[in-house]
């Protein structure tokens, strides 16, 4: 219950514990209700009853108590009542701030949702604006259990502003397993992001370790707290680069207590095809290129040809004629309309059949839609829509554009070079769609071209992360998803490791199709020692001029280290050395020396995961390929060989990007391991 901002009792600390375990048993009584629940006489058939229990199940598991997560981590003591008359002088209430409501058996809360609008000067208030509030209190917890407080009297203007010690223990807290929630550590820049509203886009340019993807998924938990009905409706969806990325994250939305969430990769949205094949970079620069959702729509509506015979249908005795040029008029109505391929072809019967109608009317007959209906059926009507208008298959087109030269050159004159259409077309004939070995560049064209034939559906909110990455026609594939939607999208142009990586945030915003979204700059580094972001930062003036670098709000230092070494044996001592430390390690190294320290480790008996397998607290070391560290953060980090993880990629830039995302997956400390001279530009 929110109770009056005074307290009374002798051991705050007792005091607060005792409303913890009222709080847990509230919730449990919550639970059991719904357990309890009878829904035998209120269904009106299986259906429903299936639809019921289902809600009811995941109602059980949203009420769910984790013993190892804090039911509330914060308090709100108000000097007036929220949204009182000040005049009056309303006592203020107490509010505890937790990741999900919990009421009491009247009703009366005892812990409110962090996303509630009570709840918001947890997030924002400080001493310059108080926000009416008489006291913020942070709790501290060991395991489950509640054992230190902090105070701040923020409207009392004889204490000083300080540092909370219990904010940065929790930012710096090690970590096992899969990434957490950050709910009790969000920062007021964060907060602005995560409460913006859900009609509008926003785009978050977030250096390493500025909580970028947690303030997008918690923009996630906020957005279906505030508008649940529209988004029940409409969908919401997390897109991750990787499945070990999106395995990493996929505990923080249940944490929370939102369980409808889909989480895909862009690949899973364009599977169209099977992909088996692999682009050279050069073909997959250009097939990534907007230029081609222009071709792609040249190809498509090539299969339009104008009508140059007329239509004749047979009704009883009588015969109808509808001239071709009518048929042409029809034909480009259709055409003009811009609406898509299939829609057209689906209206372009009718429309004939209208035509009939017309004649018939004249002619004193009094047709109603069930002969339009059978017109629109007939035979003759048929034959001419195949023959103007015939079905594209999306898949056959693209493979067609691909494999025949003179189809490719015909849609893609004047917007690609001879030069261009040689690198993407195939060196050899593919007899079928199947038989094809795609590329997930070509998957993104067959989706292209499948959205051309029919809309593909828009959900009502997407969580784009690491999207530097996307080339534009992936940017177009996560736009179509979205088209009538919101979107954020976070990343950092200088972790940008793919040869069509994004360039600029307005340019990527315009290909997603929301070139109105705010875009917003996270520059305290919370996740990442000073030390480490300091040398990493060496190499922005190379792969990303013009960024502002991260600074490092950090009490902790942490430590770095530069080692110079004989051979992998040296690698695996420094590994052991930091396993010494509570927390997860992560051995990152260039993908081609990954099997060679694979085999070190194990030499060595020291067992070791791949990325997105949980960490546990026997195995807490992670061999991670340098392509695959992206989004990914250790407590510790070996890197190996920087020189060759900079060898790894096509170029020296996106090299120097893939050791910048290497050097700044450390939360704690970091050991740079090298027998080859480090890249000069880290000098």
């Amino acid at each position: 219950m929110s109770t009056p901002a005074h307290d009374s009792h002798a051991d705050p600390l007792a005091r607060e514990r005792s409303h913890l375990s009222a709080s847990r048993s509230a919730l449990r009584a919550m639970r059991e209700d719904v357990e309890a629940l009878d829904i035998s006489d209120v269904t009106a058939n299986w259906v429903n009853a299936q639809i019921l229990e289902r809600q009811i199940e995941e109602r059980i598991k949203a009420l769910a108590d984790l013993s190892d997560t804090p039911l509330f981590f914060g308090r709100l003591d108000y000097l007036h009542a929220p949204g009182a008359d000040r005049a009056e002088g309303a006592e203020g209430e107490r509010f505890y701030i937790g990741r999900r409501h919990v009421h009491d058996a009247d009703g009366d809360p005892m812990v409110i949702d962090w996303r509630a609008p009570v709840s918001q000067p947890f997030y924002r208030a400080s001493k310059k604006d108080p926000m009416d509030i008489a006291l913020r209190r942070r709790f501290g917890y060991t395991g489950g259990d509640l054992t230190a407080y902090e105070d701040e009297h923020l409207s009392d203007p004889a204490e000083a502003a300080t540092t909370s010690k219990l904010l940065q223990q929790e930012i710096e807290r090690p970590r096992v397993g899969p990434m957490r929630d950050i709910v009790a550590t969000i920062q007021p820049e964060q907060d602005e992001i995560v409460r913006s509203g859900l009609a509008g886009s926003v785009c978050v340019q977030g250096g390493p370790g500025t909580g970028k993807t947690a303030v997008g998924l918690h923009r996630v938990a906020y957005l279906l707290y505030a508008h649940r009905e529209r988004l029940a409706r409409t969908g919401t969806l997390v897109i991750g680069p990787n499945r070990s990325f999106l395995h990493y994250i996929e505990q923080v939305l249940p944490a929370l207590g939102e369980l409808t969430v889909r989480q895909a990769t862009v690949d899973d949205l364009v599977a169209h095809v099977e992909v088996r094949g692999t682009d050279e970079a050069a073909a997959a620069v250009i097939k990534g290129d907007a230029r081609m959702a222009e071709v792609l729509r040249r190809a498509v509506y090539s299969y339009v040809t104008m009508p140059t015979e007329p239509v004749v249908v047979v009704r009883g005795s009588r015969r109808w004629r509808v001239p071709a040029y009518e048929l042409e008029d029809i034909v480009r109505e259709l055409l003009d309309r811009d609406i898509r391929y299939g829609a057209a072809r689906d209206a372009l019967p009718q429309r004939i059949a209208h035509a009939v109608l017309v004649q018939m009317e004249r002619a004193g007959e009094a047709p109603d839609d069930r002969v339009q209906d059978a017109v629109a059926r007939n035979s003759a009507v048929k034959a001419a829509v195949k023959a103007v208008w015939p079905a594209v298959d999306p898949a056959k087109l693209v493979l067609r554009l691909l494999t025949d030269a003179d189809f490719l050159a015909a849609h893609a004159e004047g917007i690609l070079t001879e030069d261009e259409r040689k690198t993407i077309l195939w060196a050899r004939q593919v007899r079928s769609v199947k038989s094809a070995r795609w590329s997930a560049a070509d998957a993104v064209l067959i989706d292209e071209t499948a959205d051309l034939v029919e809309r593909t559906h828009s959900l009502g909110h997407v969580v784009l992360d690491e999207a530097q990455d996307l080339s534009p026609m992936q940017y177009r594939a996560v736009g179509r998803r979205c088209s009538t939607g919101s979107a954020t999208v976070l990343g950092d142009l200088a972790q940008g490791t793919t040869p069509w990586a994004t360039r600029s945030w307005e340019e990527a915003l315009s290909h997603l199709g929301k070139p109105d979204a705010a875009i917003e700059e996270l520059t305290a580094g919370f996740r990442v020692p000073t030390d480490v972001i300091t040398y990493a930062s060496r190499l922005l003036p190379h792969i990303a001029p013009g960024l502002t670098p991260v600074a490092s709000v950090r009490e902790n230092p942490g430590f770095f280290d530069l080692r110079p070494i004989e051979d992998t044996a040296d690698v695996v001592a420094a590994c052991e050395e930091l396993l010494r430390n509570e927390g997860s390690t992560g051995l990152i190294a260039a993908d081609a020396r990954v099997p060679a320290l694979a085999e070190a480790l194990t030499a060595a008996g020291l067992p070791h995961l791949a990325p997105g397998e949980e960490t546990t607290r026997e195995t807490r070391l992670t061999l991670v390929p340098a392509s695959l560290a992206k989004g990914l953060e250790y407590d510790y980090v070996v890197l190996d060989e920087p020189q060759a993880v900079v060898d790894g990629e096509p170029d020296e830039r996106t090299g120097l990007r893939r050791l910048y995302v290497a050097l700044t997956r450390a939360v704690s400390g970091l050991i740079v391991t090298h027998a080859a001279p480090l890249p000069p530009q880290l000098a």
